[in-house]
């Protein structure tokens, strides 16, 4: 059991560090005369299991302050909507649009409306994004989803090359009626399908045209296209349905996110589009940088001249700390600006702040007369709570800056989030490395401390 833990341990301990690794890193030495050069890169995966393909790239991914981006301007056509209607269509297709860009995976985007002369416009800034078709393409769909069925034609021996041509007939089914779509997998193939949760209204009239069309195809369109065309099994009552068809994975969640995210409330066409430098600029970045390697190495040095070998275990606890946090952005993946790298380095201070309440309650025991191991057991059980209070408040202020549930009286949008969802993450595991692993590394030096 022993041996089978050590080996979790350094397995995930290598693919933390793997993770983490740096982009082109190159190896040069020599061994026995012979040059030996090669380059690292972190964890990629590109996998195939049953069908389903598996492709992500472990990598930093930096907001526009920091490496630029993409800058897309959108003119909205204002001729269909009404003029009292026209700022909440404009806020409306914004909304669409800042979700459709961050299902695609593009995080922490800026959307803006802007009014120039007589036209309204949408400018969209995309971090890290060179090439945009696809994201385009996402962003100016009307991923409008129609169901139709095979018209009654005069002539009923007529007959048709292809059934498609038949399925003409509105049901009045739409993507209006859908309340959820999501990715799937077919059970018995494993191929991707997106999976539809009706409305009530919705479950309702999809009862009814899947009992008229019994034994005969219905056709799925989005926009003018159409998706696929199976035929009715059975009558389906419970609201359910599945789109099938030769999906790839990414085609299937864009699909979903395509219905998701809904009609755009007007049509809109791209007017411009052009490349972005780094907000901040190169040299305000490395000064950043700098700064906050200088605070760390502070803290370190702190650590180590203030509790001495129990500060030289907790600054080792902080390099872990470091390592999987970087592995978390990096896994999820999270974008960071320059908010969020502060967001970061605050978490390193209720960090090292834990482990200062841990050691001081040591040192207590230590003076009240009781052996180490007694006050190390000690001090970390009457620290616990109180770490546990700051850690809870703190994670609290970040769910409210975060707002997930996009509360129209919070922060919706902006670098904002991307603070708080790095603070949310640091503490988080600032709570586990300053509580668990700052604990298994006392005792696994104990002797070393306690001489």
């Amino acid at each position: 059991m022993k041996l089978l833990k050590t080996l979790f341990l350094i397995s995930v301990s290598v693919l933390i560090i793997w993770i983490d690794l740096p982009e082109n890193l190159n190896i040069n030495f020599k061994l026995a005369k012979q040059k030996i050069n090669f380059k690292i890169n972190p964890l990629s995966l590109d996998l195939d299991i049953l069908g389903i393909k598996i492709k992500r790239d472990f990598r930093t991914h930096l907001g526009l302050d920091l490496k630029g981006g993409s800058h897309l301007v959108f003119e909205a056509d204002t001729s269909i909507v009404k003029p009292e209607d026209l700022v909440d269509s404009l806020n409306s297709a914004r909304d669409v649009i800042e979700k459709r860009v961050n299902f695609f995976g593009v995080a922490e985007p800026v959307v803006q409306t802007i009014k120039t002369e007589n036209k309204y416009r949408i400018n969209v800034d995309l971090p890290g994004v060179s090439s945009v078709d696809e994201a385009i393409n996402l962003i100016g769909k009307t991923a409008q989803l129609s169901f139709k069925e095979e018209a009654p034609s005069s002539n009923p021996e007529a007959t048709s090359s292809s059934i498609y041509t038949r399925l003409t007939k509105d049901t009045g089914l739409t993507g209006k009626d859908i309340k959820k779509a999501s990715l799937s997998f077919d059970s018995r193939t494993g191929k991707p399908q997106v999976a539809l949760n009706f409305t009530q209204k919705g479950a309702d009239l999809f009862a009814k045209v899947t009992q008229r069309n019994l034994n005969k195809p219905v056709a799925i369109y989005l926009d003018y296209f159409i998706l696929s065309a199976p035929t009715v099994q059975s009558v389906i009552s419970d609201g359910n349905a599945v789109i099938s068809g030769n999906f790839t994975v990414d085609e299937a969640k864009k699909l979903a996110i395509s219905i998701n995210s809904g009609a755009l409330p007007l049509p809109i066409k791209l007017v411009e589009q052009r490349n972005i430098g780094p907000t901040l600029g190169a040299s305000e970045v490395k000064k950043s940088v700098s700064a906050g390697l200088i605070g760390l190495v502070m803290v370190l040095l702190f650590m180590i001249l203030y509790y001495q070998k129990l500060g030289l275990i907790a600054s080792l606890a902080l390099i872990i700390y470091g390592l999987i946090s970087l592995a978390i952005f990096r896994g999820l993946p999270v974008v960071l600006t320059l908010p969020g790298i502060a967001g970061f380095i605050l978490s390193i201070g209720m960090a090292v702040d834990s482990n200062i309440l841990i050691f001081e309650r040591i040192k207590e025991e230590q003076r009240a007369g009781k052996d180490f191991d007694i006050a190390v057991n000690l001090g970390f059980g009457r620290a616990i709570d109180a770490i546990k209070d700051a850690n809870v408040t703190t994670l609290l202020v970040a769910f409210i800056l975060f707002n997930p549930l996009n509360w129209e009286f919070l922060p919706q949008f902006g670098m904002v989030r991307g603070f708080a969802l790095t603070l949310a993450i640091g503490v988080a595991t600032s709570l586990f490395t300053g509580v668990v692993i700052t604990k298994r590394l006392i005792n696994a030096f104990y002797k070393e401390v306690k001489n």
